[in-house]
């Protein structure tokens, strides 16, 4: 079963704090797996690939944009998170999830290469549990099934990590699109096109004994002017697009965070159960009906007293 918790708008800092705290509580078994959804104030966030170079607006217009600058152990390069786009933190234990019989080790292999892929990230040859690669797929797929679902045609590009338009698809979308089987377009061969492809989401995951942190970030109502201040992934070639850009129209937040919800437990087989908050979260799955967590309190630089 996955829990999944909307959180509202919440500063990048107290969500890497959040994450680390909800890994420490999955390794201990303390609580089962947890996506979060959330939006983020604007910042600029550089994963553990960055390249300062990528950032191309000066500290001050930064500070003059009210955009954070933040560093992080994620992987990948430079990208933004703001206000209309849903972020996405799965706190999974991917031993709990059985890997595919179509995706060999040497495929997985060879698209750990062509994404450019640590070999720190990548898991032994022979385990039966999902290793990075499908994982990283598994959230593409969540991530183009929702963009079906709401009619825009998204795909994958050979050698990159996210979800892209696809302008070539004119007809296989909406519901019609969600029909095909799980296994066969989360490992399928990844899409080209002769046509001009902009990005839609960006995905940067850290995996620590097999637990996950990190995430997606979909473009929904982003206001696409602060991807100016940055070189997106570090990509020069591809633009940066929206779903409220492609629809002509701005769409419900909490509309888009359903379907992600009902395509995650989809795609991954599991359960989906909404928490209507965090605290109710650890208190369920921890046992603590009294008092909030010490290390909750901390990180909302909370007293003991303020517990009611």
């Amino acid at each position: 079963m996955i829990s999944v918790v909307q959180l509202g708008t919440v500063e990048y800092t107290t969500g890497l704090a959040l994450q680390q705290k909800l890994v420490t509580l999955r390794k201990e078994e303390k609580i089962g797996d947890v996506l979060l959804l959330l939006e983020h104030q604007p910042v600029i966030t550089l994963g553990r690939n960055a390249k300062t170079a990528n950032v191309v607006a000066s500290a001050e217009f930064l500070k003059q944009r009210g955009v954070e600058l933040c560093e992080c152990d994620r992987g990948g390069d430079v990208t933004f998170h703001g206000p209309g786009q849903i972020v996405g933190y799965p706190i999974f234990d991917l031993r709990g999830f059985p890997r595919s019989s179509t995706l060999s080790s040497r495929a997985e292999e060879n698209e750990a290469k062509s994404r450019s892929l640590e070999s720190r990230d990548l898991v032994f040859p022979g385990r039966k549990h999902i290793g990075v690669i499908e994982f990283v797929r598994r959230l593409e797929d969540v991530l183009m099934r929702t963009c079906a679902y709401f009619t825009i045609p998204a795909k994958r590009v050979q050698g990159l990590t996210g979800v892209w338009t696809d302008p070539a698809t004119e007809a296989d979308v909406g519901t019609a699109a969600l029909g095909r089987p799980v296994e066969q377009s989360s490992t399928e061969e990844l899409a080209t096109s002769k046509h001009p492809e902009a990005k839609l989401a960006a995905i940067g995951v850290h995996i620590s004994r097999f637990v996950t942190s990190h995430g997606f970030a979909l473009n929904v109502n982003t206001d696409l002017s602060y991807f100016n201040l940055i070189i997106p992934c570090g990509i020069t070639s591809k633009s940066v697009t929206s779903m409220q850009k492609e629809l002509g129209k701005e769409l419900d937040l909490n509309a888009v965070a359903e379907s992600i919800s009902r395509n995650v437990g989809l795609v991954f087989q599991s359960q989906i159960l909404w928490v209507d908050t965090l605290d109710a979260l650890l208190g369920r799955t921890v046992g603590v009906p009294m008092s909030r967590p010490k290390e909750l309190r901390h990180l909302h630089h909370e007293d003991d007293a303020t517990w009611a």
